[in-house]
């Protein structure tokens, strides 16, 4: 996400948050970076190696941190990659000056990240009841647990139609998902069932594109259903996730809710899901 955007969800961005206490080294994993790619001076992705005991659902989230202090920070991010991939990927914002970003965008290949061995989350299939369409709504590096769901078959298996959003303010942030998108038509896992179902749209906030403004207000306006040629959202048969900043997260549920939509969980699927885990 980037530093507009969401209070969550790809880039643990809040740097003010406490630090937490250092995990004894049993309850971690020192993975090896193998990638990384900077797309604009707020934003970049990276890989890292996996342990082959690392088990997680496509939209969950890990702490990470970096061997740098003797108490290392972690912050909460969701994984990118999705659950069969033999590496881990992770988007990222850059925060000037930040407890925790501000050493994290100057990783190399070779470098060491730490990683806790609990995956968790809510953004997962699992937390919504069966429907028709999916629709996943993200702003700036809310993206991430969207881009690992985009690459999950099961994600195909459950619904006839895959809606991703994502909203940022300059048309290059929007590069990470738009080469994601593009490079599943040829892939073999996923690509005939991408590219029947998957539908990307895209919007900016500051910089001209040819679509702008926040989702939630083309929602409201209609412009959404217009420019889609998507029908109203029906609570029998639509079904979202959710991952941005605090305000787009609240202003998502309220729309939302308004077309009778219902939040869930793990424990009580439903019609909509967010995560919590990295708002409030």
């Amino acid at each position: 996400m980037t530093t507009q955007s969401t209070g969550k969800t790809g880039a643990g961005e809040n740097e003010d948050a406490d630090r937490p206490k250092s995990p004894a080294p049993a309850d971690i994993f020192a993975q090896t970076v193998t990638a990384v790619k900077h797309y604009t001076d707020r934003l970049f992705h990276f890989r890292i190696t996996r342990p082959a005991s690392f088990r997680f659902r496509s939209g969950e989230f890990v702490m990470i941190g970096l061997p740098n202090a003797p108490k290392p920070i972690f912050r909460a991010y969701s994984m990118a990659s999705p659950s069969w991939d033999e590496e881990i990927e992770f988007l990222s914002i850059k925060v000037r000056g930040g407890q925790f970003t501000e050493n994290l965008q100057k990783i190399i290949p070779g470098d060491t990240v730490l990683m806790r061995r609990k995956p968790t989350g809510t953004l997962v299939l699992d937390a919504l009841l069966p429907g028709k369409r999916l629709y996943l709504f993200s702003t700036g590096t809310g993206v991430a647990p969207f881009a690992s769901l985009i690459r999950d078959p099961d994600t195909y298996e459950k619904f006839e139609e895959v809606i991703l959003v994502q909203t940022c303010r300059e048309v290059a942030e929007l590069t990470y998902i738009t080469e994601l998108v593009d490079g599943l038509k040829n892939d073999p896992l996923i690509g005939e069932a991408a590219s029947e179902k998957l539908r990307l749209h895209t919007t900016t906030t500051r910089e001209a594109f040819p679509r702008m403004g926040r989702v939630t207000d083309l929602i409201r306006s209609g412009v959404f259903f217009r420019e889609t040629g998507l029908p109203l959202f029906d609570p029998t048969q639509d079904r979202a996730m959710i991952c941005g900043s605090m305000e787009m997260l609240k202003d998502s549920k309220t729309v939302l809710e308004s077309f009778g939509l219902v939040e869930g969980a793990n424990h009580a699927p439903a019609t909509y899901v967010v995560e919590r885990a990295f708002v409030g």
